[in-house]
C-alpha cells in the first residue's frame, strides 16, 4: 500500500508531470540539463526527481559529478498506463538545453 501511495502522490504535481514527459521525450538526462531547460534551481529540481524516483518512475545513474535520470525500465502496467496518459495530454515542454556539451555542468 505504501508504494502505491508514493506512486500516486508523485503524480500529484504539474512540474513532476512535465519532468516525466520531458524525460520520456528526451531519454536519460543530467540534472544540470533539466535545470537549464526548466530554469529551476537545483535543490527544487532534485526534490521533484527524488519524489518521482521514490514513486517508481525513475532510475538514476551517477557518473562522476553528474547524475543522469531516466524512465525506469521495466515499468509495471500502472506506471506504463500513467505515462501513456501523460503523453496524451499534449503538454508544452521547454526546449532541451544541454549544458554538458560545453562541459559546463553546474553540479
Amino acid at each position: 500500500m505504501e508504494i502505491f501511495l508514493k506512486t500516486i502522490s508523485s503524480l500529484n504535481d504539474e512540474t513532476r508531470i512535465k519532468l516525466l514527459a520531458f524525460l520520456d521525450t528526451h531519454g536519460a538526462l543530467c540534472v544540470c540539463d533539466m535545470q537549464e531547460s526548466f530554469g529551476m534551481i537545483q535543490s527544487r529540481l532534485s526534490r521533484h526527481l527524488k519524489i518521482l524516483k521514490d514513486g517508481g518512475f525513475l532510475r538514476v545513474e551517477r557518473c562522476g559529478t553528474w547524475a543522469h535520470y531516466s524512465i525506469r525500465s521495466p515499468l509495471d502496467k500502472f506506471r506504463i498506463e500513467a505515462l501513456a496518459e501523460i503523453r496524451s495530454l499534449g503538454i508544452e515542454l521547454p526546449p532541451l538545453k544541454k549544458s554538458q556539451q560545453t562541459g559546463e555542468c553546474k553540479l
